[in-house]
């Protein structure tokens, strides 16, 4: 069987929150760390969020 084009990855907040969005990316065409600027309601303002392993 195939291994799977698209992975699931943990978004964490650079506010230092603890708070972090899952969501999917294509490994094969965004090889590089996915970075979004997105609302943190622990923080209350949008701030950037990171890519990390789901473990």
């Amino acid at each position: 069987m195939a291994k799977a084009t698209t992975i699931k990855v943990k978004l964490n907040s650079t506010a230092d929150t603890g708070f972090y969005y899952v969501t999917k990316k294509n490994s094969r065409t965004m090889t590089e760390k996915l970075v979004k600027r997105k609302y943190d309601p622990v923080a209350k303002k949008h701030v950037d969020f990171k890519e990390g392993k789901i473990k």
